[in-house]
């Protein structure tokens, strides 16, 4: 007879691509999971996976019987998940990836008191910078800044997210404040190198205009930036929620150029068939009552720096 316990850790395995990190997910041990994965090929008469000493990879079985497995695994959830709703509470898995950055600063934080209110939860909060493909990763859902691009998923906006242009006081001393978006051409710009190279947007009017400064620095973290900025090494771009606190302690001043940098906004998107989940329901309102409109961060910059 098949049991769950051994699809869901067959499901786990396929998603995540290796068993030590399914057990790792799990919180199991690897033999347990691999005993598991040898009792349900041997219920269903055929091979689910190909193990070597260097790869693991799914058969076309397997491929099949994940789909299918996936779906179930989930409506059971989804199954006891409404039980517990009707009774008013909210229980069961829930799965989200997020930003390295603005999950420390400021999701962390706002999944803290939550979790508290709905004890029956239980959370895994991935951490990431790249884009995650949340329907074959098997995220319940995932809180992004900027835009979501997945197809077949729904996206609830959070928060908004102004960008400010900022330089420690040292730098601007040292190099001069730019006035105009001319003038940073002939400064150092620290980068976000997961945006490319046309990272600078601006928009003086109703178009937007690109700059490229000097790059003296090209980094994939957020907070390297900030830190980079605060020692002076050059301008850097930042959405607000980074540099609150080194803007009110005068590590970093906000330049103003005459026009206002490309802002953007964070969301939380999750797969259509969760849009009946009142978990994410509630962590949605939650996320939205906490972080405020306009946002906490941006309301906690000086009003003379703005």
């Amino acid at each position: 007879m098949l049991k769950l316990d051994s699809a869901a850790t067959f499901v786990t395995v396929a998603e995540c691509g290796s068993i030590s990190e399914a057990a790792r997910r799990l919180e199991l041990s690897k033999s347990v999971v691999s005993e598991r994965l040898s009792e349900l090929e041997r219920t269903l008469g055929t091979k689910l996976l190909r193990r070597t000493t260097r790869r693991l990879s799914i058969t076309e079985d397997g491929r099949r019987f994940y789909e299918r497995a996936r779906r179930i695994l989930q409506e059971v959830a989804d199954a006891s998940a409404e039980i517990a709703e009707r009774r008013g509470e909210l229980s069961g898995p829930l799965r989200i990836s997020a930003p390295i950055s603005f999950g420390s600063l400021h999701l962390g934080p706002a999944l803290y008191a939550f979790l508290a209110k709905h004890p029956g939860i239980d959370l895994t909060l991935d951490l990431d910078d790249r884009f995650v493909d949340m329907l074959a990763e098997g995220y319940d859902a995932v809180v992004r800044h900027g835009p979501v691009l997945d197809g077949h998923v729904i996206v609830k906006r959070l928060a908004a997210s102004r960008r400010f242009l900022v330089a420690a006081p040292g730098y601007l001393k040292t190099f001069g404040r730019p006035k105009t978006l001319a003038d940073l051409e002939r400064h150092k710009g620290i980068i976000y190198s997961n945006r490319g190279a046309a990272d600078w947007r601006f928009r003086p009017s109703r178009r937007l205009v690109t700059v490229r400064p000097e790059t003296v620095l090209r980094v994939n973290n957020g907070l390297l930036m900030r830190d980079a900025a605060v020692a002076g090494l050059g301008l850097a771009l930042l959405p607000a929620y980074f540099i609150q606190s080194e803007l009110a302690s005068k590590k970093l001043a906000i330049v103003d150029v005459g026009a206002e940098a490309e802002g953007a906004s964070i969301y939380i998107a999750y797969p259509e068939d969760r849009r009946g989940s009142g978990k994410l329901r509630a962590l949605t309102e939650w996320l939205r009552a906490v972080f405020g409109e306009p946002p906490y961060w941006e309301a906690e910059i000086p009003p003379a720096s703005r």
